[in-house]
């Protein structure tokens, strides 16, 4: 398991901290977000809410294991980074156990959303680079050698920044840097880059590598250079509106314990010590 130490966590913190202010910004005319979801959220006996990166890290399928063993019925929705705060404070019923970006989850605990003591550290999931299945893989080890990849490409699909979610402004960040002037990197029309890339559109693709690795039709490259800083940080927490606190932590200790990084770990999400 990697380490991700605190004090790599802090800088995160205050790197992304611009990112939130942006996200509660969000237009209302915003491109759609896919949203998936698993279980009976509103039949639940424990109710989840998360962002999209940490489902695709294979949340459903630890869910699903912490079922069996406990016949406790989880329900997740996936939320938008734009309204995930909002949904967080007002959905009904409400969620038991939230997921959020630390700099989300810090503003909503100051706020009061968060129960006391329940703030956890979860995972560190990073943005990479995919091509068409069969497709040669670029060395993207260092950024010269990322931009010089990626400027070869015809089309690097990503998410459409209109969307104002942390992935699409990640990777529009990225893409922002002078080292990437003349890259032709068209924002995804429908869904997010790496589900463009699996269509047929564009023949690379910059995406989480939680949201990439399930298509086969597209392959991961690998992660893009650390100096980009492209990641995202998440924590869990019991929501201040649970209903069901005492089943919300069985499924938060459940989720961390050392076993579920099988899962977490082949789906693009490192696992904080």
């Amino acid at each position: 398991m990697r380490r991700i130490h605190a004090s790599a966590l802090a800088i995160a913190l205050v790197a992304c901290w611009p990112i939130a202010s942006e996200v509660r910004g969000t237009a209302q005319n915003a491109p759609a977000v896919f949203a998936p979801a698993t279980g009976d959220y509103a039949t639940a006996d424990i109710r989840v809410i998360t962002p999209g990166v940490v489902f695709a890290s294979g949340l459903p399928d630890i869910a699903a294991d912490f079922t069996k063993e406990t016949g406790k019925k989880v329900g997740i929705v996936v939320v938008g980074m734009g309204t995930i705060v909002d949904e967080m404070k007002k959905k009904t019923p409400p969620p038991d156990v939230i997921v959020l970006p630390f700099q989300l989850m810090t503003t909503l605990s100051l706020d009061g959303g968060v129960t006391p003591g329940t703030f956890t550290p979860l995972g560190r999931t990073r943005m990479g680079l995919a091509v068409r299945a069969g497709a040669p893989k670029p060395d993207i080890s260092t950024v010269e050698k990322f931009a010089a990849a990626i400027k070869s490409a015809k089309a690097v699909m990503r998410s459409n920044p209109a969307s104002r979610t942390m992935v699409a402004t990640l990777i529009d960040d990225v893409l922002k840097r002078p080292e990437f002037a003349g890259v032709n990197a068209p924002p995804s029309t429908n869904g997010e880059g790496g589900q463009a890339l699996a269509r047929g559109e564009g023949d690379m693709a910059i995406q989480t590598i939680s949201q990439i690795l399930p298509y086969k039709e597209i392959e991961l490259v690998g992660p893009l250079p650390a100096e980009l800083g492209a990641w995202i940080d998440s924590a869990v927490a019991v929501s201040a509106r649970a209903t069901r606190a005492d089943d919300a932590r069985a499924l938060i200790r459940y989720l961390l314990r050392p076993e579920s990084n099988k899962v977490w770990k082949p789906r693009g999400l490192e696992r904080f010590e």
